[in-house]
């Protein structure tokens, strides 16, 4: 009985993924099912496998269906704000709390010299854009994140993935965009890719600035008491 018991949790939480990823569903949805169904484990599971279980605010309280589709519905439209970006990668990804989080990524070389960190022309015009979708969700937290590829050492790469992703942070804020909107900054370094750097076209991948625009503390809070619209 205790077998039977913990494959029929496995396959409900295997379905529950899927259907989550399912293409033909909008994150209204996927938020409701995640909300309905969804826990800690589920959510660890979920973010690794589609999002990024590093960003969400830290909430005490349960987070319901229909606060889950809620905050879908909400990040829908930012993602959808944000996909008009261009020189954009916009995904939608689940956070810690197993909500829809949207994810933004920047090619760096769109946005910086070769081993530079400071944002070009081209880079400013897209980041002005950005910005006014974030001062639109204000209600959103924000992490940025910088990376590399893996040409040269740590010692080099270290430093410059926080430098990209400082320099972002701060034209950002430049722009309007709250400081305390902005909760993590961090750089990796060449330590999470997401593509073969033996490639060109891997390396070229790696190096990013990764935005991730997720729920608040105050956002679950507005959408638990019917308040978010």
């Amino acid at each position: 009985m205790k077998n039977f018991s913990l494959k029929t949790m496995c396959a409900a939480l295997c379905a529950l993924i899927l259907l989550s990823g399912c293409g033909s569903m909008n994150n209204t949805a996927k938020g409701g099912l995640i909300g309905a169904g969804g826990g800690a484990v589920l959510g660890a599971i979920v973010g690794k496998l589609a999002g990024n279980t590093a960003v969400g605010a830290a909430v005490g309280t349960a987070v319901g269906a229909g606060t889950g589709a809620i905050i879908g519905r909400r990040m829908d439209k930012a993602a959808e704000a944000a996909a008009e970006i261009q020189n954009a990668t916009v995904e939608t990804v689940t956070d810690a709390n197993n909500l829809t989080a949207v994810k933004v990524t920047f090619d760096s070389g769109v946005l910086f010299a070769t081993n530079k960190y400071d944002l070009n022309a081209e880079a400013k015009k897209n980041l002005r854009e950005f910005a006014n979708i974030l001062k639109e969700y204000n209600d959103a937290d924000v992490a940025i994140f910088g990376h590399t590829d893996s040409t040269g050492s740590d010692a080099i790469n270290d430093p410059l993935s926080v430098n990209r992703a400082n320099s972002v942070a701060s034209y950002l804020k430049t722009l309007g965009v709250s400081p305390a909107q902005i909760k993590n900054v961090e750089g990796f370094g060449s330590k999470e890719p997401v593509a073969d750097n033996s490639t060109v076209e891997g390396r070229a991948k790696n190096r990013r600035v990764e935005v991730y625009m997720y729920a608040s503390e105050a956002m679950i809070n507005a959408a638990n008491n019917g308040q978010l619209q």
